[in-house]
């Protein structure tokens, strides 16, 4: 790594612009009543029964996925977590666009998945959007925030109330607001 401050690539992130459909908020609107009666009041241990309701809104789950009931996920058609992935206690996935969790991945407590923003640059400030990719083994600690078109690499860890709006390298450690790189992670 050339510097040591430079989490990941400076790649210019290409926001879409986005027009939410009547179809697409009405099936939000059925999904919310869903949330809220079915998923929400759900026992923390029934993790199949929350994957089987994401699935029959096209959340695509893996094996042993751990959806907490207070995760708040705003279209199921736009997530995917792979085997053994998590989100937590009260994480926001503001899934307007794809969101992806690797294998193994944990997304903690109150952090907030966010794909999508508004261009400022407009006065009508439209909707834009683009995915976030969290590839496998990284760790998403509590109360990170994670803009649209992140990607956090392979085996990668971002430390504690972070705001990540840049990509993160595999396997590194990172932490802060904008994030400085903290060291390598290896594993024993």
């Amino acid at each position: 790594m050339s510097n040591l401050n430079d989490i990941g690539s400076a790649k210019k992130i290409k926001l879409k612009p986005c027009k939410l459909t009547i179809k697409n908020k009405l099936v939000r609107a059925l999904w919310n009543i869903v949330w809220l009666l079915l998923y929400r009041p759900s026992p923390i241990l029934l993790h199949g029964w929350r994957r089987f309701l994401l699935r029959c809104f096209g959340a695509k789950m893996g094996k042993r996925s751990l959806p907490y009931p207070s995760a708040k996920i705003w279209a199921p058609w736009n997530l995917t977590m792979s085997d053994d992935s998590c989100l937590s206690h009260y994480v926001d996935c503001y899934c307007v666009d794809q969101v992806f969790l690797g294998s193994r991945v944990t997304v903690s407590q109150y952090s907030y998945l966010c794909t999508a923003s508004h261009d400022y640059t407009l006065r009508t400030m439209p909707l834009i959007k683009a995915p976030i990719r969290i590839e496998s083994d990284a760790w998403v600690t509590a109360d990170v925030f994670v803009g649209p078109g992140v990607t956090i690499g392979e085996g990668a860890v971002v430390g504690a109330r972070s705001t990540v709006t840049r990509d993160v390298l595999p396997w590194t450690v990172v932490a802060g607001s904008p994030p400085k790189f903290i060291g390598p992670r290896h594993l024993n």
